[in-house]
């Protein structure tokens, strides 16, 4: 044995080096070898920190469960992952890794501090001793504690890789590619001829025959099997983290993180989104840790992991290993590593009677036998030097040296996924563990994972028994979270019953790996002290994702320039050729401002703004949303959906139309015409197209089904370009053909069909400035060549294009909503002074009901007003707390907010509007906003600011 490498055996390549760095310090390893298995060999036993008490940590598990060993990986510039576990870390030339939480190195953590004190840190400690004062724990305490506990650092830079996504579909997908999920998958390939998809989050496919040379032959045979099947997918580094409804299962496949940073092409992570006609979970089992003083020292870990180390890696764990079994596999696991040349010191077994067979074999090999012993301590801080043990974890102690303690508590099916699917969980005395019992998917477990395991019998234990008290006793049951088993002690102490509470105070099973190696250890401790059978305990709940995973692979595509789509009108090219400045609304592009020369925005809103109300402006208004809604039935759907009446609307006119949601609060609003009797061409704010659409489809499929309506979004299909102001009719008349734009032929809000610049038009005479208006709505394609046109006709008028800021402050002006900025989800018809917009006569509407409510009628809602500051130059700041005595007391009663603020040019002073408790009863009052510097008064009025009588329509 060079090292801790064993002269022989496992699965790597010997003759292919691999050299590494772990925290600066160049290691050597071999190809197939893990980061965790490569650090072992080379004698590297200290590999972490813990997150609360900074304690020595080493490796516990070699799989998934593996709470201790978390790590970051550099790939190069801007390539830094944080938290990984190191058995799941792949090794490969160059790879670059470092420990986490610790400061300034792994050896000499100065934040270890805390596990000398940790007398004064139980758990529940920060609730309880950070209370007071108050003002505190955002300015001090909570800053130092982030400081002091954590795990890796975030990146801090833009993640330069790329991400796949897809969508599979199968007859079967098999999660687990251990023997028995290998077994499943060419059943099910051989029965149903369908489409089979087999995934497993390790390297290789295999599971726990890759430590099993016995199974090595026909595990080969097997996989060769499934490669010749034409109608079988395999996936290897798959993780599984997620199963939802109807047999929806979502995976990680990680493609490039095994290769060296050169060699990585192509997308690093792929999102599969899995449908299933059947799934298999063939997860198997975890081997539960065994809770004894010490049991955390580095090089203290699963028997199961020591066997994957020798028998797949080549690594022994140490030079003289000793083993805590109370479990038949624990003394398995010691013969096959005896077998593999590990030198087994002891094997101690707090059962009386373990099977003659195991007994024999293990005193055959030279290993010392002590039966009804359990071990009390563990002897060294950053590797284990010796332990000790007693008779029956009560006698006087026993002392043998080793470097190393292998711990076989008994297993844990993985039932996660399982879990996932709603899947309910049955207790099995026999196993001591959860199995699966029913659920509504079609889904089965096979193997471990359903409790048909041959590792043997044992004891179901949380704790070893001690001559300790609970309270001294330093045994953990989380590693990661440094949870106790005098922690679990506590919050039964506390008055905690149910394992949920007790998760919660004491942090156990909150770790990044989930609980998978300390939630059932938790759950037996507290019903050995609650003296509670386990099912009375209660059980945690298993949520996705299975394993932490990165957000690029959770966000595949949708990064960067991607993360949201941005929608640009066809107008857009055009205004950026005139220097727009742009904002983004919803997923829409939309010009904010035009500035000319060296106006600030300022500048430039003022004078777009006294363009539109002294001659024309044009406005490009395609985003709003449009639905055509088309069938017999189509006025009376909207007659049901929208607060007022529209099955007298004429065709030819337009309504405004509002929308509340089921509560009888606002939603959307937007002008609806009606183009015949059938035909209707509804509009919705840019925010809101696909919210309502969807509320309308949601109606129509599932409360109204019996109209005859059809619903089509035409959001895209229509370019929509506002032109507003006294000389707005001058500027069409020449363009438009077959409609006549005369007052009396075309009134306000009526809507008429025809041709501009020779290609069909939606003529809506509407306005959403108070001025002379119209909306000509072209098809998209036609949309640049209409707005250029528009926009020469209109030279002679001094037409001025303007952007969304003008357009703020011109609808501020008459006093105009916008749904979500002068509302907040909790604002009534009534609250937004708009109960003109109801149907009186109307026997109902989405949210009628509601609107009855005792509370949405009480006195002292907030309703939307008018403020008029008293300095006429100061622009309040929108989403300013508004109070009534700003000389009270500190904290303040708010009784409202500022919703929409700005310099109005046509009043040449500024102007807000709020939403105030008791809003309308306050004309006139004089309301405070404090600011820091000082408060500002405004005056309660009316919210239409600007021609109050409408006379501007029909300039």
């Amino acid at each position: 044995m060079s090292g801790y490498r064993l002269a022989k055996g496992g699965r790597v390549n010997r003759a292919a080096p691999l050299s590494f760095t772990f925290d600066g310090k160049a290691y050597a390893g071999m190809e197939g070898d893990c980061l965790a298995s490569a650090l072992l060999a080379d004698g590297v036993m200290l590999v972490g920190r813990s997150f609360k008490y900074h304690r020595p940590r080493g490796i516990l598990g070699m799989g998934s469960e593996e709470p201790n060993a978390l790590v970051t990986v550099e790939r190069g510039p801007g390539r830094m992952t944080p938290n990984l576990r190191a058995p799941s870390v792949p090794l490969h030339a160059g790879l670059v890794a470092k420990s986490q939480n610790r400061f300034p190195s792994l050896r000499t953590d100065f934040m270890a501090v805390n596990d000398k004190l940790s007398a004064f840190f139980p758990a529940g400690f920060y609730n309880k001793t950070f209370m007071w004062p108050r003002s505190a724990w955002e300015n001090l305490y909570e800053p130092v504690i982030r400081r002091l506990a954590g795990l890796g650092e975030s990146p801090v830079t833009r993640d330069p890789d790329h991400y796949g996504a897809t969508y599979a579909h199968c007859d079967v997908l098999v999660i687990g590619a251990g023997p028995a999920g290998i077994a499943a998958a060419r059943e099910a390939a051989a029965a149903t001829g369908g489409r089979v998809i087999l995934i497993d989050e390790q390297e290789q496919p295999g599971g726990g025959a890759l430590a099993d040379p016995a199974q090595w032959a026909d595990l080969a045979a097997n996989l060769a099997a499934l490669a010749a099947a034409d109608n079988v997918q395999v996936l290897a580094r798959t993780t599984a983290i997620g199963h939802y409804h109807q047999n929806f299962v979502v995976a990680v496949e990680r493609l490039t993180d095994h290769l060296e940073p050169a060699a990585a092409k192509g997308a690093r992570e792929k999102l599969w989104r899995i449908r299933a006609g059947r799934v298999v979970l063939a997860q198997g089992a975890i081997e539960r840790p065994l809770v004894f003083d010490g049991n955390d020292v580095p090089g203290v870990m699963l028997a199961s992991a020591a066997r994957t180390l020798a028998l797949r890696y080549g690594v022994a764990v140490g030079r003289a290993v000793a083993v805590m079994a109370v479990h038949d596999s624990g003394w398995r696991d010691a013969l096959a590593l005896a077998d593999a040349g590990v030198k087994i010191t002891a094997i101690i077994d707090l059962r009386e009677n373990v099977a003659a067979a195991l007994v024999d074999a293990a005193r055959a090999a030279g290993i010392a036998v002590h039966l009804g012993h359990a071990l009390t301590g563990v002897k060294g801080r950053y590797a284990v030097s010796g332990v000790t043990f007693a008779k029956g974890g009560i006698g006087a102690d026993i002392a043998i040296a080793c470097d190393a303690v292998l711990m076989a508590g008994g297993w844990t099916p993985t039932v996660h996924l399982w879990s996932h699917a709603k899947g309910s969980l049955r207790w099995d005395a026999d196993w001591g563990a959860y199995l699966p019992d029913t659920s509504d998917e079609v889904i089965d477990c096979v193997g471990g994972c359903g409790g048909a395991w041959d590792y043997g019998a044992g004891l179901n234990l949380g704790m070893l028994p001690a001559a300790k008290p609970l309270h001294q006793r330093k045994g953990f049951v989380d590693f990661q979270n440094d949870v106790k088993a005098r922690d679990i002690g506590l919050a039964v102490q506390e008055g905690f019953r149910s394992i949920e509470h007790i998760k919660r105070y004491t942090t156990n099973g909150m770790a990044t790996d989930q609980g998978k190696t300390s939630n059932l250890n938790g759950l037996q401790i507290a019903s050995e002290i609650l003296s509670k059978p386990v099912t009375e305990i209660g059980l945690t709940t298993f949520r996705p994702p299975y394993t932490p995973q990165t957000f690029g692979a959770l966000m595949g595509h949708h990064k960067e320039a991607l993360f949201q789509p941005l929608r640009k009108t066809a107008i857009d090219d055009w205004a950026a050729a005139q220097g727009a400045v742009f904002e983004n609304v919803a997923q829409w592009r939309r010009a904010r401002y035009f500035p000319r020369g060296a106006e600030d925005m300022a500048a430039a809103v003022l004078r777009e703004c006294r363009a539109v109300r002294g001659g024309v402006g044009m406005f490009d208004a395609s985003t709003l949303g449009k639905i055509e809604v088309v069938g017999p039935d189509a006025a009376e759907f909207l007659n049901r959906l929208y607060t007022n009446p529209w099955k007298s609307l004429a065709p030819g006119r337009c309504r405004y139309g509002l929308l509340l949601r089921e509560e009888g609060f606002i939603m959307d609003d937007g002008v609806a015409g009606r183009m015949a009797a059938d035909r209707f061409h509804v509009t919705t704010t840019t925010g809101g197209a696909a919210r309502v659409l969807n509320m309308m489809e949601d109606y129509l499929q599932t409360e109204w089904s019996d109209l005859d309506v059809w619903l089509t979004s035409t959001t895209e299909q229509w370019a929509v370009i506002a032109v507003q102001g006294p000389k707005a009719r001058d500027v069409l008349a020449s363009l438009v053909g077959g409609i006549d734009l005369s007052r009396e032929a075309f009134p306000h809000m009526a809507v008429r069909e025809g041709h501009i610049c020779g290609v069909p038009t939606r003529l809506f005479r509407v306005s959403f400035t108070g001025e002379l208006g119209f909306e000509v709505n072209v098809p998209a394609q036609h949309g640049r060549m209409v707005w250029e046109a528009i926009h020469a006709a209109g030279q002679p008028f001094g037409i001025t294009p303007y952007g969304t800021e003008a357009m703020h402050v011109l609808r501020a002006e008459k006093g105009f909503i916008i749904i979500g900025q002068d509302t907040d989800g909790t604002i009534t018809p009534e609250d937004a002074g708009m109960g003109w917009a109801i149907g009186q006569k109307k026997p109902d509407f989405v949210g009628k009901r509601s609107l009855a409510r005792p509370d949405l009628v009480a006195d002292g809602r907030k309703q939307l007003v008018g403020l008029l500051t008293d300095d006429p130059q100061v622009v309040l700041e929108e989403g300013a707390q508004i109070v009534a005595d700003p000389a009270q007391s500190v904290p303040m009663k708010m009784i409202g907010h500022v919703t929409s603020s700005y310099m109005s040019p046509a009043l040449g002073r500024s102007i807000a509007l709020a939403l105030v408790c008791g809003g309308r009863a306050r004309m006139g009052e004089t309301l405070h906003v404090p600011m820091p510097g000082g408060a500002i008064r405004a005056k309660v009025t009316g919210t239409v600011f600007w021609d109050a009588e409408g006379s501007r329509l029909d300039a």
